[in-house]
């Protein structure tokens, strides 16, 4: 085995599930914001896994171990996920990415520095996005 593969197959191994405070369902009893999206997004996956596309689930896959314990921590690459929806003014990415960095035991004080850096980086077209992302922060974080 050359060193390059053991590298890569050590890498890969070292490769683990980050472990959630919270789960789905917790989550969705807190808030009615992520109640409705976690509803809606279980709902519309349905569809797409019904076309059972390769090419699609490659995607999925790719996208799950993205966020696998590894290098850096599950909750930072959540965070990033975070920035990066924000700039590209997605609500369904912050909302999910929202969620799942809550469900990690990211604070609020982190998920709203996250979304001010995407504030700078994207500009005042983030703003409306940043109060959804706060609203969904309120609910989460409420006692």
């Amino acid at each position: 085995m050359t060193t390059e593969l053991a590298t890569t197959e050590q890498r890969a191994k070292a490769h683990k599930e980050p472990t959630y405070l919270f789960s789905e369902k917790q989550v969705a009893e807190k808030s009615q914001l992520a109640r409705r999206f976690l509803d809606d997004r279980t709902r519309l996956n349905e569809n797409v896994d019904q076309a059972d596309n390769l090419l699609v689930k490659r995607f999925y896959n790719l996208d799950h171990n993205t966020y696998l314990e590894g290098a850096l921590p599950a909750k930072y690459k959540e965070l990033m996920g975070l920035v990066a929806s924000s700039c590209l003014r997605c609500d369904d990415c912050i909302i999910y990415h929202a969620i799942q960095s809550y469900r990690l035991g990211v604070t609020r004080a982190e998920q709203e520095e996250a979304i001010n850096v995407a504030l700078v980086v994207g500009g005042t077209i983030v703003i409306p996005h940043m109060r959804r992302a706060y609203a969904l922060l309120a609910e989460l974080y409420s006692a």
